[in-house]
C-alpha cells in the first residue's frame, strides 16, 4: 500500500488520476501545503468502517439479558416552604 499525496489544485485538475491512485492505497490532498482531505478506495472505506460496531449495536447491549435490576424506591421527605 503506498500513500500518494497531491495539491488540491492538481485534484481538481486530474480527478481521475487521484482515484486510479486511490486504487494502491490513500491519497491525501492538501491545501495550501497542509494535509485536508483523503481519498480512499471504497473497500479501504469499508475495511476502516466494517469492522466497528455501530452506536446501535452498543446502545443494544447485547449479552446483557442476565442482569437483573431492580431498583429501590426513592425516598423523598418534602418540607414546608419559609415563604417569609
Amino acid at each position: 500500500m503506498s500513500i500518494t499525496t497531491i495539491t488540491s489544485r492538481d485534484f481538481n485538475q486530474d480527478t481521475s488520476g487521484a482515484k486510479k491512485a486511490s486504487k494502491g492505497g490513500p491519497v491525501i490532498i492538501t491545501d495550501r501545503g497542509k494535509p485536508s482531505h483523503v481519498l480512499l478506495s471504497i473497500e479501504d472505506y469499508q475495511q476502516l468502517t466494517g469492522s466497528l460496531p455501530s452506536i446501535v449495536d452498543l446502545l443494544a447491549m447485547p449479552g446483557t439479558d442476565a442482569i437483573t435490576f431492580e431498583p429501590q424506591p426513592a425516598q423523598v421527605t418534602l418540607k414546608p416552604a419559609d415563604l417569609s
